[in-house]
């Protein structure tokens, strides 16, 4: 088939099933379109109203603690509470935003944004890391000259209080445990982050109470600050790397390329990219440069690459085909 056959293929292959006006009151995960002259239908985002509510409820659970943990870490006289609250509060703003920004990622796809809402979803935990750096590195001021002073705090408030932070922290964390999406999967985590760190905070007390080792509290501080940093930078990395359209982790591009290239009649590849909307929902695009071969063959080569890379787990594939003797201004991408 020479180059005229080649330009019959040339329109994008994603060619809506419906017309824009009967989409726009779809929901995303159900808009159908069609690749190649057979339907598919998935979602670009994995958002529902089930997750919003758990996140909500986490949400005024973890505000309610709060509250009573930055008095109790004031009655205490505690630093390695009032440090755990400033981890509380910052969650409340985790949760807080992760709740609103779900609510967003749930609106239909429209003529902005084509892909939908679904990345607002990983904005929250993205946002809130910068918020918990800064609170860490100001406990870490507050807690590290508290070693060298002697000051004892309220040994039996601090147990009282650890006990009833492992139990509302532990409920809130529970109800998203089974979350799918970055947002969920990061309120979880730092819901989870809380329950380690209250059940530091309760051998601290019992330590207190029982061996009057008063500096096993800066030091708690010390340790729970240092372990915030740490995965709050990790959090940021990551959210950082999904704005910037990094590859996803688990991705190998040469893998793909490979398994692309083993198909039969498939003689190059050029302008592959590979990025994910919200940590979860993989895309792909490709061009995929097949031998001298007549429609029918084209179109069955396209359809082994899109069923391989979904095997690879990618969610989405837009594939372009195109003539060996076609000429392409992106070959080079």
């Amino acid at each position: 088939m020479g180059h005229g056959a080649a330009l019959y293929l040339r329109p994008p292959v994603v060619i809506p099933a419906l017309s824009w006006d009967g989409m726009r009151h779809m929901p995303a995960d159900h808009a159908p379109h069609v690749h190649a002259g057979h339907p598919h239908d998935h979602a670009h985002g994995h958002v529902s109203a089930a997750s919003a509510h758990a996140l909500r409820l986490a949400f005024f659970v973890n505000l309610a603690f709060t509250i009573v943990e930055v008095i109790g870490g004031w009655w205490t006289g505690s630093i390695a509470v009032l440090t755990d609250a400033m981890h509380d509060a910052g969650d409340c703003l985790v949760l807080g935003t992760a709740w609103y920004l779900q609510r967003i990622a749930m609106k239909d796809r429209d003529t902005q944004y084509s892909y939908g809402y679904g990345r607002y979803s990983m904005l929250g935990g993205w946002l809130t890391s910068v918020v918990l750096i800064v609170g860490a590195i100001a406990m870490l001021v507050v807690s590290v000259p508290k070693l060298w002073e002697h000051s004892s705090p309220n040994s039996l408030g601090m147990i009282g209080i650890a006990v009833f932070g492992l139990a509302m922290n532990g409920f809130a964390a529970w109800k998203l445990h089974g979350g799918a999406t970055l947002n969920e999967r990061g309120a979880y985590l730092h819901l989870l982050e809380d329950v380690l760190g209250w059940a530091a905070v309760l051998i601290g007390g019992i330590v207190i109470h029982f061996f009057g080792w008063v500096i096993v509290d800066p030091i708690l501080s010390i340790a729970i600050s240092v372990y915030i940093l740490f995965n709050a930078v990790g959090t940021l990395r990551k959210g950082t790397g999904i704005l910037m359209q990094e590859i996803p982790p688990g991705i190998d591009q040469e893998a793909v390329h490979a398994k692309l290239m083993a198909i039969p009649h498939v003689a190059d590849l050029h302008d592959q990219h590979t990025w994910t909307l919200d940590g979860s929902y993989i895309v792909h695009t490709v061009h995929v440069v097949v031998a001298d071969v007549d429609l029918k063959s084209a179109l069955e080569v396209k359809a082994k690459a899109r069923d391989a890379l979904m095997d690879m787990g990618i969610h989405h594939a837009t594939i372009e085909l195109e003539w060996a003797d076609e000429q392409c201004g992106l070959q080079h991408h």
